[in-house]
């Protein structure tokens, strides 16, 4: 990718307070811990600062599932190598508005081994509305995800409010990704930007120790059209 010609393509949702990510799960309480009038008192005049305090589950915004989010023994957050999130070849594909389960068509002639594979399904559209978290949201079927481990992706992400069906108790998706070691990112957005281009992805996450879930700021660098 020529360095001189590139952009930046965030492809994260903004976390608020109080915002909901999940069905079921709390949002995040975003609050000061020292205000910047509490800090006036600390400094020399004119001085001051803020520091910050957000309580959240794991599963908040855009954000990245490791294998110990899965199975007990499984590498969490602080043993899954920075490479599996950064700096990532990667290739994007979309499916067609109303596909529910998504198959290993969806991928059909592509050179997915070690990259980043990111599926639009254009589902970020009802983010903060009830629709997000509908029954008919698109998800991975398990052909899709046995094609997928066959040929070892480094990471998989989707725009949806589940990489599986929110029906489907036994979580093929989670199941046989996250046993394959291959990470996973869910709800992202803009991947409309990416498709069809070229781009280098990253979405590292704070490398939590006994944590298999947590917050990413999700990007690519993008070769500039034209």
């Amino acid at each position: 990718m020529n360095t001189s010609k590139r952009e930046l393509v965030d492809l994260s949702h903004v976390v608020r307070a109080g915002m909901t990510t999940y069905p079921g799960l709390p949002g995040p309480v975003i609050e000061d811990h020292m205000s910047r009038a509490d800090s006036r008192g600390k400094y020399t005049p004119g001085t001051e600062f803020q520091i910050g305090r957000i309580t959240l589950v794991a599963n908040t915004g855009t954000y990245a599932d490791v294998p110990f989010h899965r199975f007990d023994g499984g590498a969490d957050l602080s043993e899954v190598p920075l490479s599996r999130f950064a700096d990532l070849e990667g290739v994007a594909v979309s499916v067609p508005a109303g596909t529910r389960g998504i198959g290993p068509e969806a991928f059909e002639g592509l050179d997915v081994t070690d990259r980043a594979v990111l599926v639009h399904t254009g589902w970020d559209r009802h983010w903060g509305t009830d629709g997000y978290a509908d029954a008919e949201h698109p998800f991975l079927n398990a052909d899709a995800v046995e094609w997928l481990v066959a040929r070892r992706p480094a990471l998989v992400g989707i725009d949806s409010v589940n990489i599986d069906d929110m029906a489907d108790g036994t979580r093929p998706a989670h199941t046989g990704l996250l046993a394959a070691d291959i990470p996973v990112v869910e709800h992202m957005t803009g991947l409309e930007q990416v498709v069809g281009r070229a781009f280098r992805f990253h979405a590292a996450p704070v490398p939590v120790a006994g944590m298999g879930t947590f917050p990413v700021r999700a990007y690519a660098l993008v070769e500039a059209q034209g």
